[in-house]
């Protein structure tokens, strides 16, 4: 047993314990077949080509172009091939599936991380690219993907979807291989995804009148197939979520669309909290996204929505401070560089230390924060 402390080896939890070991060992010889958790996303049947879903990702990863180019960020074509290696070699551990397709017919990958004879008691998705310029998201979200897939958590199943707006990240692409310096942050039909989400849609502060840019939505609630795809998910059931953004260095939860705090306020809080001291000094500070400033309101937020609507605790972690730096001038009027630091090393490192100590409490209570009631709609 472990000797981190008397209390998870007694009780209920030692019976877990005894439980999980007997399990893992049958498993082993082949008497018992794991079977998933009640909500967890299945692969779908084999194609008619024979293939299952781990193995069509992994034949579609290696058919996409891998492209020449000067950035230390992966692009597209990396993020999967990366990504199918763990899918190959760590069968039962990771389990690609597709969430949907974008407005202009790409798939949409998720990731299923788990330990395959653990039994689960809490899900946690993470989702990233939302924007499409904002690449420290997707690299931050690989390699927590990645490090996940070698040591999976505890009881603690883990969705994650690198790149949520491929389309607007191949716009992206294709500008930095032009030598363009546009802002993009759109999807493939040119609606900002992080406004295009159903709760707290409507402004209602008075800065309204005075900076409506500000407070601006989509056209219509989930009008996008993107937002669509993670309101489907999303229903399955979890009891975290974390969208990943740059930049800021913030860890914010709702509510985004209204001053007032919400109902789990503290338990949003320490969780927070948690996330901060794991990544050591200049830590990220924690906030109700709608007190970023006195006229700041995000409407149509995906974590409004996903925490209105389902219950789930959900946060958008703002990484890294920007990547502009006085020293390095260039950086001042080129779009990418405002989100994506030059040396992005240390801001993925502290991303993923993040997650990983978000993963690691969740696995160590033992059970899923019970987030309150979820509010009407507006």
């Amino acid at each position: 047993m472990c000797t981190r402390c008397s209390r998870c080896c007694t009780g209920g939890a030692k019976l877990r314990y005894g439980l999980a070991m007997w399990k893992r060992l049958l498993l082993g010889v082949g008497l018992v077949v794991s079977s998933p958790a009640l909500g967890t996303s299945l692969p779908s049947p084999p194609d008619i080509q024979g293939l299952s879903v781990p193995g069509r990702y992994v034949a579609w990863a290696r058919r996409q172009p891998v492209v020449s180019h000067p950035e230390v960020y992966r692009f597209r074509s990396e993020v999967y091939r990366d990504l199918a290696r763990v899918v190959a070699e760590r069968p039962g551990v990771v389990a690609p599936f597709e969430v949907g397709r974008t407005a202009r017919g790409r798939p949409i990958w998720a990731f299923r991380i788990r330990d395959p004879v653990a039994p689960i008691h809490t899900r946690v998705l993470v989702f990233a690219g939302i924007h499409a310029l904002e690449w420290i998201s997707t690299e931050t979200a690989t390699a927590f993907a990645l490090q996940l897939a070698e040591h999976p958590p505890d009881g603690v199943e883990v969705v994650v979807i690198p790149l949520l707006n491929p389309d607007g990240r191949d716009r992206v692409e294709s500008d930095l291989l032009d030598g363009l310096n546009r802002f993009q942050r759109t999807n493939g039909n040119k609606v900002d995804l992080n406004r295009d989400f159903a709760h707290n849609r409507e402004p209602r502060a008075i800065w309204r009148h005075i900076i409506p840019g500000y407070y601006a939505s989509s056209p219509a609630p989930l009008s996008q197939p993107e937002s669509q795809a993670i309101d489907k998910l999303a229903s399955t059931g979890f009891d975290v979520a974390v969208s990943l953004h740059a930049f800021g260095g913030f860890f914010y939860y709702p509510w985004s669309g209204l001053w007032q705090r919400p109902p789990d306020h503290q338990e949003f809080v320490r969780l927070g909290r948690v996330m901060a001291k794991a990544q050591g000094s200049h830590a990220y500070k924690v906030r109700q996204l709608s007190r970023w400033g006195f006229f700041f309101r995000a409407h149509g937020s995906e974590i409004d929505h996903i925490y209105g609507e389902y219950g789930t605790l959900a946060f958008l972690i703002e990484l890294t401070r920007s990547g502009l730096n006085p020293l390095r001038p260039r950086t001042l009027g080129t779009h990418f560089r405002w989100f994506n630091p030059v040396r992005p090393d240390r801001h993925i490192d502290k991303g993923v230390s993040a997650l990983r100590a978000l993963v690691g409490t969740l696995a160590w209570d033992g059970w899923a924060p019970q987030a309150g009631i979820a509010a009407p709609h507006p």
